[in-house]
């Protein structure tokens, strides 16, 4: 989708970086959401104390929330997967949020930034049944009893791979298509507010995907927790 204004696509082009901001929106807003994670969370950092202010508030009310939702699925070997998590719920929210702001570009709104998040998730998925059960992680692709081994094993593995496929196309078709329906309402109907209501709706669009992408990493983290049956 073309975007007829975008701030830090312009700002590079005055640089003489033009080229690559129009080829790499995503990547550019992608620092953008690092950047502004960083800052917020040094600012929430520097704020802490014994009598909590608002910032403080809010981030702790976030933080804990995800953090009891987590431990109560995968139990108390999911806490040290908690830093995790949350920064996928966290990261992916947020640049699922900043499409809703003109002149901004939603990072997961390109192919290459969902595909990344769901090969971390998977990828590390793999390292935590690794870490928990060695080599007998194995047994997780093999089934209840070895004559099925040549049947269970491709299906496991394709199921594996289905979940990359799953998360990518999820995640990026749900925001590339709001951001689809906002260009044309605007440019049908910008004059007349037309947009405003899809633009709320995207507030409730973007949580919900970042939580789905979350609940997802967790239940395949805690899948590899767990013994095979």
């Amino acid at each position: 989708m073309e975007h007829p204004y975008l701030f830090f696509v312009k700002l590079f082009e005055m640089f003489g970086l033009g080229h690559f901001a129009h080829a790499y929106p995503h990547v550019i807003y992608s620092w953008v959401v690092m950047i502004l994670l960083i800052v917020l969370g040094l600012v929430g950092a520097k704020s802490v104390n014994l009598v909590p202010s608002k910032i403080q508030n809010v981030l702790e009310i976030i933080i804990s929330g995800l953090e009891e939702f987590t431990i109560d699925i995968t139990g108390e070997e999911g806490r040290w997967l908690f830093p995790l998590l949350a920064t996928v719920f966290i990261y992916v929210f947020a640049c699922n949020i900043m499409g809703l702001v003109p002149g901004f570009f939603p990072p997961t709104a390109n192919l290459n930034t969902t595909l990344s998040c769901a090969l971390v998730v998977v990828l590390f998925t793999h390292v935590i049944g690794i870490k928990y059960h060695g080599v007998k992680y194995i047994k997780h692709f093999l089934g209840p009893v070895w004559w099925m081994v040549p049947l269970i094993f491709p299906i496991e593995v394709i199921g594996h791979l289905a979940r990359v496929l799953s998360l990518t196309f999820r995640l990026f078709g749900n925001m590339m298509g709001h951001e689809l329906v906002l260009g044309i309402l605007f440019a049908l109907a910008g004059l007349f507010f037309a947009p405003l209501p899809i633009m709320a709706l995207g507030i409730f669009v973007a949580l919900v995907q970042a939580f789905v992408f979350y609940l997802l990493s967790v239940m395949y983290f805690t899948g590899a927790i767990e013994h095979a049956h």
